[in-house]
């Protein structure tokens, strides 16, 4: 181990890496302080510019994105109550209140370090499980992977946003999308009306449309928006640099608690923010004050959903499935540049995991130092129009799509996509299930069918093993409670409507 880590720190020795970091880091936070892109619309529209480059530095610029993004989003939800990403929502209750207090550079202070230090802890968690748990991995059969595949599906279902019905069937239409191209034991086209389709919907165009080109879409009909004017924001010498310090138990157990969180599938920095918010409320010594300017509710979320990032990372390199849909974008580029994720990564390209681990903890110092000095820029990023933001993000759409086969097809796909994932967000149906069972869906498929002709048809494979066992029934229970709640919810809506219903 310690072999291959310093050979993921000597892989800045080179120029291009360094500014893949830098770069990656400068875009995060630009995606990441204009209200409703995000992360995962910013690690999508990058893809297009790693054509061609080294998967090391390609993946280096990914992840500073990633984790910059998640940074990012709290500059404009601290100064402007505007929260960048959804995981910052839980920062704007009490950074907001604290800029109003003229406190706006204690907040940001906070916020940028604590982010730092969650991903620099989670980042040592990832390193010390992700290789015992891809170690783990390479015990496992075809049986295994199909019941660990529908595992993944299963929580997704389970923690997506919204209406259960409604995350269920967005997993529905991306299994089904999983199933075009050509039958990869028998050869026979499926639901692939031309030829472009044989070897499946083509990746990054459906990335691009359902996240980027959609969002485009709602800028468009949303038109100018007013603005929020932000607090002001003095220099470095007005923020309190002592106050850290007194934040350390707060940002440690959320670190920890982001990680744990960020690595169960589906979950994501948001429901980490949350969960650390309402733990850190619960056991600080002054409950009262969150809401009002509690300086420990913004160190808990950030921390929490910063440290969420290199949880996601962990079942991603080690088994191949995405902890959150960023990360189901990332296998995106990964499989651009033919690297395939899971077990066999830390034996076949321990270069990639490893150059991973060592991004996370150098590019914490660059991703703060720039924080901190570009906090008015940032903040200033959200007063950008919305026709601007569509204008340049659709110009990058049609640039990569076509740049991903040198043809129009893709072009015509991302298009596609994009009025789809415009209208599944009209009727409020999450996209993250269609793109996370987009990628399980070939993995599930394959590994049943490969079970089935090595048992030679039987079942038997499916219960014989104890370890495919646990993980369908965990895929069962993860499936089942969801609908055992929204089951017991519409009996309770019931109830209260007309009280002479029992039962």
């Amino acid at each position: 181990m310690i072999e291959n880590l310093l050979s993921g720190f000597s892989a800045f020795g080179d120029p291009l890496v360094w500014l893949s970091l830098v770069f990656g880091s400068l875009a995060g936070y630009l995606i990441g302080a204009i209200p409703g892109l995000g992360p995962s619309l910013g690690v999508a529209l990058l893809i297009p510019f790693t054509y061609g480059l080294d998967p090391v530095v390609s993946i280096v610029g990914l992840v500073a994105l990633y984790a910059a993004a998640e940074y990012g989003g709290a500059i404009t939800a601290i100064l402007i109550n505007s929260p960048g990403t959804s995981a910052a929502v839980a920062t704007a209750w009490d950074g907001y209140p604290l800029s109003r207090q003229g406190k706006a550079g204690e907040a940001l202070l906070v916020s940028i370090v604590t982010s730092g230090i969650g991903i620099f802890i989670s980042a040592l968690f990832l390193l010390f499980t992700a290789v015992p748990l891809s170690e783990f991995a390479l015990r496992f059969g075809p049986g295994e992977y199909f019941a660990l595949a529908l595992v993944g599906l299963s929580l997704v279902v389970g923690l997506a946003e919204g209406s259960v019905v409604k995350g269920a069937v967005a997993m529905g239409i991306g299994l089904a999308l999983a199933t075009v191209g050509l039958d990869t034991q028998t050869g026979t086209p499926r639901f692939a009306a031309s030829v472009e389709l044989f070897e499946g919907l083509p990746l990054v165009p459906v990335l691009l449309g359902l996240y980027a080109l959609s969002e485009v879409l709602f800028l468009v009909e949303g038109g100018m928006t007013a603005k929020i004017k932000s607090a002001p924001l003095g220099g470095w010498r007005s923020w309190n640099w002592r106050g850290l310090w007194s934040l350390n138990g707060v940002v440690f157990r959320s670190s920890v608690l982001g990680y744990i969180i960020g690595i169960i599938p589906g979950a994501g920095a948001s429901i980490a923010s949350f969960i650390a918010y309402a733990v850190a409320k619960k056991t600080s010594k002054t409950p009262e004050r969150f809401g009002k300017g509690s300086i420990e509710g913004v160190a808990a979320s950030e921390a929490a959903n910063n440290a969420a990032v290199s949880g996601a990372m962990a079942p991603l390199l080690a088994l191949g499935i995405p902890g959150s849909p960023t990360t189901a974008v990332m296998i995106g580029a990964l499989m651009i540049q033919g690297i395939q994720p899971g077990p066999l990564l830390f034996s076949r390209n321990p270069e990639i995991p490893y150059t991973i681990f060592a991004s996370l903890w150098i590019g914490v110092p660059v991703m703060v130092f720039i924080g901190l000095a570009g906090a008015r820029a940032w903040a200033r990023v959200a007063n950008i129009p919305g026709p601007a933001i569509a204008a340049i993000v659709a110009g990058i759409c049609l640039v990569g799509a076509y740049a991903s086969e040198g043809t129009m097809f893709p072009v015509y796909v991302m298009t596609a996509f994009g009025i789809l994932g415009y209208l599944l967000r009209k009727v409020q149906v999450p996209l993250a299930p269609i793109i996370l069972a987009l990628v399980l869906g070939e993995m599930m498929e394959t590994n049943f069918r490969r079970a089935l002709i090595t048992s030679q048809g039987s079942l038997e494979v499916f219960y014989t093993s104890p370890l495919t066992v646990a993980l369908l029934l965990t895929a069962v229970l993860a499936f089942l409670l969801p609908a055992i709640g929204f089951i017991q919810k519409r009996r309770q809506a019931t109830r209260a409507a007309d009280p002479s219903v029992r039962g």
